[in-house]
């Protein structure tokens, strides 16, 4: 584990900057550039799109999409969402129909992935692999359920979305019994297949027990610090440390209230949350998931926006809006190397928050 202070570089300013995409005019340092570029860039939550009409996924990736993915620097993204209800096997089931047939019919940008070294090859191929998962794991009626969606394609799967299930409890319940003895066995049975375990919105309880059940390391994809942030779905410093003592990974989220409590909110405050965890725990635990698409919330229909405000308790105090300033565009991975630089971090450490600290963690979830 890397101490605090072996991350101090030499001061370093930005004397020219540099355009990447011909869709935006941001332009960036070749520091920045050169770092994003030679990163493995892996965002642990990020949907395709954030759009759940069945006419968008059945209709070819616009040119549009297909550039900023491709201007992006992000070589991998986790495609994920959340499930539940008496019908979660059947709706997680439409899930991997629907989206693994629109990676399939967009392989000349989006590439599938069974191990880690699928992702090496779609950065050689210039393309972004797709980590197909599920927020929530009720489609899993019984352990050997997990081997049947694993051989489907699913390499993550949340234990608990905000709610009680028959694993665990979730962020936003009153009441946090931990991990059941069936999720005991649903737990271990994602351990012998090589599925990720995330807990990120799980309870505090649900989440501790889970660090300490499972057999190999886990993650918590997309959340940030209540130390910084006082909300229900982000994670106590008791949890960074038991996840990081067994050699997990948190992925720090863009999501604006679990970012800052008061506005601006901007990028700064999302480095604020990663060097909070480095203090705590070290640089090797520490990642991205920013729990969006590439254009972020705010850029959705009026109708999405409302319907994804209203499928969360009042709990989670969405405020007007929802992306952080700075990290709300196809090209928010060049920003946050920036901020990175700003703060001093080594190329190398700045490599490892982007992706490399998910690497490992992948590689000895499903090999290499």
């Amino acid at each position: 584990m890397a101490s605090t202070a072996s991350l101090v570089a030499a001061p370093y300013l930005a004397r020219a900057a540099f355009p990447i995409s011909p869709y935006s005019k941001r332009a960036y340092s070749k520091r920045a550039i050169e770092v994003v570029q030679r990163a493995t860039v892996v965002d642990m939550l990020a949907p395709i799109k954030i759009e759940f009409s069945p006419e968008f996924y059945a209709s070819p990736m616009t040119d549009k999409d297909a550039a900023d993915f491709r201007a992006s620097g992000i070589d991998a993204i986790h495609h994920a969402i959340g499930i539940g209800g008496p019908d979660a096997r059947e709706q997680a089931l439409t899930f991997f129909a629907i989206y693994g047939n629109y990676v399939a019919r967009n392989s000349h940008v989006l590439t599938a992935v069974g191990k880690f070294a699928d992702i090496d090859r779609a950065k050689r191929d210039k393309r972004c692999a797709v980590i197909m998962g599920l927020q929530n794991s009720e489609h899993f009626n019984d352990a050997a359920d997990v081997k049947f969606f694993h051989d489907l394609g699913q390499r993550c799967s949340q234990l608990t979305y905000n709610s009680q299930n028959r694993i665990g409890s979730g962020s936003t319940d009153r009441v946090d019994g931990g991990v059941s003895d069936f999720g005991v066995g649903i737990i271990e049975a994602m351990n012998k297949v090589g599925m990720l375990v995330d807990v990120s919105h799980s309870g505090d309880r649900t989440t501790l027990d889970a660090i300490a059940i499972s057999k190999k390391p886990i993650a918590i994809t997309h959340s940030n610090c209540r130390a910084l942030v006082d909300h229900p779905r982000v994670k106590t410093d008791e949890a960074i440390k038991a996840l990081a003592a067994k050699g997990g990974v948190m992925g720090i989220t863009g999501v604006r209230m679990f970012v800052s409590k008061t506005d601006p909110t901007t990028i700064v405050n999302i480095g604020a949350h990663i060097d909070h965890v480095v203090k705590l725990v070290g640089i090797d635990h520490v990642g991205i998931g920013t729990d969006s698409d590439l254009n972020g919330y705010d850029d959705t229909t009026p109708e999405m926006n409302k319907m994804l405000r209203g499928a969360y308790k009042d709990s989670y105090a969405f405020r007007d809006k929802i992306d952080v300033d700075g990290f709300d565009h196809p090209l928010k991975m060049y920003d946050l190397a920036e901020e990175l630089i700003r703060r001093s971090y080594t190329d190398a450490h700045i490599e490892a928050v982007l992706g490399g600290n998910f690497r490992r963690l992948l590689t000895a979830t499903w090999g290499g």
